[in-house]
């Protein structure tokens, strides 16, 4: 038996403001996170969903330089973009605040403060890298140089975005700084770090002794990082934007990043409920869940449950942090900076009135395990295979029957056949997997259970058959609905957590007032002669045109992104290809070889040179626009290719008889298409 909690206090990471939310964030924190919460409260417990925007740190400042803004504009803009996104995804927080809230600021410099004053901080001095043209130490983010792993160009100084490589800016080749473009030098400073190593102890026991059960993934990386030997880290960083270090003589330092956000679960807890805090945070009967994805996984188990375990006061730690991995997109790494992903707020406007589809897919397809893959053809088909066409589908026809034959009041059960008690004896048996995966952070399989409920109501319903019995049996065909409409009423249940929009229009058609954990598995949640409302599809089928919207914009994305790696390798970006055009459509040009008599500058132009060509077949002349390229004398007894039946034109009042076949280098020079060899003149070319 577990231990008992009065309280369940749930966080999930601080998505940061210098960018929307995306699917990989939801996937990984956001939505399995909401699906506990939703349950827990389902259930009756006392349940408090803690969120909010983490806005400090090196990344805001390079936004904010960028857009030509302050920092708090850049925070404001995307805190508001996320915020907003969240609410209509149905991500039930009971607060979502911000770490640049004056709450917040007091409570992360006061948490620094004590831990100062106790003589808890290592203080150093190091030298760091600083920019002498901008007068500033520079934060890893700020320098850039080759990475020493794969060679790559502009690869940070705390990561390689091409290999993906962990790095130090003392590990870069040729460091210099992002703001200036200058050579940097190394200058001394003074920072406090938090001796992990102390802690390493009681670690072992607390995490490998203590939480086995936790995930092998968050279990494994503790492991590694403990065994590897924890090293003291910075809490403080040369910056201008953050909560000050609340110290004399620590003026220009700021709280590291790492350090103030985790503090944004108590400070957002406090502004929620400034008399109770304290017992969300330091009762022995409250259970904390950190929602993380793996690449947060240090922080929350090893970071911050020092920082705690330092400041005591009888804060307490997490029961679990069930981490998640990472999410791809049509078989690429998500990547803001490519921005080769789904966000949120445009998944919003593109599909209104379809956040349960999106949740639904992304718990299906949640990387629990190991990374997986989002691919819009497998959105589409299991809304059309799965939501539409099995759980919408039951729900449709067992209400709807209900209208046509009972006035749309629930039918008086009578005598129960053998596959009736076997359908009524499912529903508890899926109750207790769906409740057992639930708790134990297994959501896919939660989400498997309750379809299946879904699956085992559309099956009843078919092999009932209860239309074709409505001639001969209608005390049968009460029966089959009456447990149709149980089986709904159970539905509503159990999508809840999932699909809470659904699962609203579901107990609006069914006439409940409020349903609960407790009902779930029963048989008898409505009773014989309820009213139910007129029946409404729960869920619409998304039509091809619809996808191929989202992958050709996905296309852009990856033909824009490719164009731009070219170009700063410096490499042309090829013109776009013309329109199609057939076989018959080519054999009807006649390109031929030919060679320049002579060449003169067409009179007040720039541009032109006039030329006569001897095609082989006649002399001719065609006026062309290559003088910048080329002078007269040059282009004298030179071979050539042209088009030579196009339709002839005037230019500058000289009738010109064909084209030139010409090609432009990457440097934007114009050269001859011309044959490997010497050809008499008029000799096809095709």
């Amino acid at each position: 038996m577990g231990k008992e909690f009065k309280r369940h206090l749930i966080t999930s990471a601080l998505p940061y403001a210098n960018g929307p939310v995306h699917i990989g964030h939801l996937a990984g924190v956001y939505v399995p996170a909401d699906i506990y919460a939703r349950f827990l409260r389902l259930k009756g417990e006392d349940v408090l969903f803690i969120g909010g925007s983490d806005e400090h740190g090196v990344p805001i400042t390079i936004k904010a330089k960028k857009e030509g803004c302050t920092p708090q504009d850049v925070v404001d803009k995307y805190h508001k973009i996320i915020k907003d996104s969240f609410q209509e995804l149905g991500i039930s927080f009971d607060v979502y605040s911000r770490t640049s809230s004056a709450t917040h600021h007091k409570t992360a410099a006061a948490f620094f403060k004590k831990l100062y004053d106790e003589g808890k901080f290592v203080e150093k001095e190091s030298e760091q890298y600083y920019d002498t043209e901008t007068n500033t130490f520079l934060a890893d983010r700020y320098i850039t140089g080759t990475c020493p792993k794969c060679g790559a160009e502009g690869a940070y100084g705390d990561q390689c975005e091409k290999c993906g490589s962990t790095l130090s800016p003392d590990e870069l080749i040729n460091p210099k700084s992002v703001i200036s473009g200058g050579e940097l030098v190394k200058k001394p400073t003074k920072h406090w770090y938090l001796p992990l190593d102390q802690y390493e102890g009681w670690l072992k026991e607390w995490i490998l002794e203590g939480h086995k059960e936790w995930k092998t993934n968050v279990y494994g990386q503790c492991k590694s990082w403990i065994d590897g030997g924890l090293q003291p880290r910075a809490v403080s960083r040369d910056l201008d934007w953050g909560v000050p270090v609340p110290v004399e003589g620590a003026e220009g330092k700021v709280l590291y990043v790492w350090f103030d956000a985790p503090i944004g679960y108590i400070s957002n807890t406090i502004e929620l409920l400034p008399d109770e805090w304290e017992k969300w945070w330091k009762s022995e009967d409250t259970k904390m869940v950190h929602f993380i994805g793996k690449d947060n996984i240090v922080f929350h188990c090893i970071v911050f449950p020092s920082m705690l375990k330092a400041y005591g006061d009888g804060f307490i730690l997490p029961e679990n942090v069930p981490a998640n991995e990472f999410l791809n997109l049509e078989g690429d790494k998500i990547s803001t900076s490519r921005n080769w992903a789904v966000w949120l707020h445009e998944y919003l406007v593109d599909f209104p009135g379809k956040q349960d589809v999106l949740r639904y897919v992304l718990c299906a397809n949640a990387p629990e395990t190991k990374d997986n893959d989002f691919t819009w053809k497998d959105f589409q088909t299991r809304n059309n295979s799965e939501l539409v066409a099995i759980y919408g589908n039951f729900v449709n026809r067992a209400v709807v029957l209900t209208h046509k034959y009972f006035e749309g009041k629930v039918p008086a059960l009578g005598t129960l056949t053998d596959t009736d008690k076997e359908v009524l004896a499912e529903i508890p048996q899926i109750k207790a997997s769906l409740e057992h995966n639930l708790s134990t952070y297994k959501f896919r399989e939660a989400l498997k259970d309750a379809m299946n409920l879904a699956r085992l109501g559309n099956k009843y319903l078919t092999e009932t058959e209860p239309w074709k019995l409505a001639k001969t049996d209608m005390e049968r065909v009460a029966t089959i609905l009456n447990i149709s409409l149980q089986l709904c009423a159970n539905l509503a249940i159990a999508f809840e957590p999932f699909l809470p929009f659904s699962s609203a229009k579901l107990v609006n058609m069914l006439n409940l007032q409020k349903i609960g954990w407790d009902e779930f598995g029963g048989s008898e949640i409505l009773a014989a002669g309820h009213q139910l409302n007129p029946a409404e599809l729960l869920f619409a089928k998304i039509e091809d045109a619809e996808i191929q919207a989202q992958i050709d914009k996905l296309n852009a994305t990856k033909e824009a992104n490719e164009a731009a790696a070219a170009a700063a390798a410096g490499v042309p970006a090829p013109l776009p290809q013309k329109e199609e055009c057939t076989f018959d459509d080519f054999m009807k040009m006649d390109i031929r070889t030919a060679t320049v008599l002579e060449a003169v500058k067409v009179p007040k132009t720039d541009k032109l040179l006039k030329l006569t060509i001897d095609t082989g077949i006649d002399t001719r002349t065609i006026v062309s626009g290559i003088a910048e390229h080329y002078t007269p004398e040059e282009m004298v007894g030179k071979q050539i290719c042209i088009l030579a039946n196009l339709a002839p034109r005037k230019i500058k009042g000289i009738e010109s008889k064909g084209m030139i076949l010409m090609a432009k280098d990457e440097s934007g020079r114009m050269k001859f298409v011309t044959p490997a060899e010497a050809v008499d003149n008029g000799a096809c070319v095709g």
